[in-house]
């Protein structure tokens, strides 16, 4: 009897706790405001940690930068990112891990989607392509790397 009173008390205890759990704050940023932008953009959002804010003269920022060489869980993966009046015109893979023939096929699968993601996006805030994780990861790192320069 006495052990199915604490268990009871136990299990009510757990609950109140867990209903009154907040998994989230009331006011949340927006994801735009908090994506990583191409310096000089013009989106409109506020810069984000990490990224470089608009030149006050209003001209827009151009070049071809290569992003720095991030080493993944199956290889380095580095991007070089072309950016004209502030946007981002071209990304070209570098460096893809390329050890293993299964290596081959994941890049050459994920990197056309991760590119057409990040001309969309105009930053390095693009969604990871399903089985080519870590690709993806360092595909984004070496953008984001390459953006910051600008």
């Amino acid at each position: 009897m006495r052990r199915t009173v604490v268990t009871l008390l136990a299990t009510v205890v757990g609950l109140v706790v867990l209903l009154g759990f907040k998994t989230s704050p009331t006011s949340s940023p927006t994801a735009a405001a908090s994506a990583p932008t191409v310096p000089g953009s013009g989106s409109g959002s506020s810069p984000s940690a990490g990224t470089a804010a608009p030149s006050s003269s209003g001209s827009s920022r151009s070049g071809t930068i290569t992003g720095s060489a991030i080493q993944t869980r199956y290889g380095v993966v580095q991007v070089k990112v072309t950016v004209a009046s502030g946007r981002i015109t071209e990304v070209t893979a570098v460096q893809l891990p390329r050890d293993h023939p299964r290596d081959v096929e994941i890049s050459n699968y994920a990197v056309p989607i991760l590119r057409r993601e990040a001309i969309a996006a105009q930053s390095a805030n693009i969604n990871a392509v399903s089985g080519a994780t870590y690709t993806s990861d360092g595909y984004a790192q070496s953008l984001q790397s390459a953006l910051d320069q600008l």
